[in-house]
């Protein structure tokens, strides 16, 4: 089995393709050593103890080095679990976890119904036009949310931490949902 790797516009987190489905659908993002309890290949990946971010994607597993790691030393064991996990056949979750990632609920951020065509558009624009291209960097941007104004995005995998993240959400998402939704005035990570 051969996995390649890819840089991200994020230093500190590789891209690592498996050369197979990572995940059917959604996506799932362990920023912790307790929340990667879920995954037993989460799990492993923090347990080489210079690993702080673990995000899978559909097709791609993005790994984030702690502060002070260093790439030379650390992928060799990042690719050393990827292939122990897969030429095993072991499972991606432990019983009972789909590991989908679910969005937070959309009232929250007092979502207003009659928003309902807005809400739907930059939906679809952050589904078709933003996810794939951030995908392939290594990461993911997720819609949470939409009021007076302004949209919610939260920040997965490569993308969490990224010093471009910013320019991409302001100057890249930002202005694209504002061109085809006039009401979109500012949109946000959380």
């Amino acid at each position: 089995m051969l996995i390649e790797t890819e840089t991200t516009p994020n230093p500190s987190t590789l891209k690592f393709l498996a050369g197979r489905t990572v995940m059917d659908a959604g996506t799932r993002d362990f920023a912790t050593p307790e929340e990667a309890e879920a995954s037993p290949l989460a799990e492993a990946l923090f347990a080489l103890g210079d690993v702080e971010g673990v995000f899978y994607g559909r097709d791609f597993i993005s790994v984030t080095a702690a502060p002070g790691s260093d790439w030379r030393d650390l992928k060799p064991q990042v690719l050393g679990v990827l292939l122990d996990h897969f030429a095993g056949g072991a499972p991606l979750f432990r019983m009972g976890g789909n590991g989908i990632e679910v969005a937070a609920d959309d009232q929250e951020f007092g979502e207003d119904p009659a928003d309902a065509d807005i809400i739907d558009q930059i939906k679809d624009l952050i589904d078709t036009r933003v996810r794939p291209a951030v995908a392939r960097d290594g990461g993911d941007i997720v819609y949470r949310g939409f009021s007076k104004g302004t949209v919610y995005l939260a920040m997965h995998g490569a993308c969490s931490g990224c010093p471009s993240s910013t320019a991409t959400l302001k100057q890249g998402i930002e202005q694209l949902l504002k061109h085809y939704v006039p009401e979109v005035t500012d949109v946000r990570a959380i």
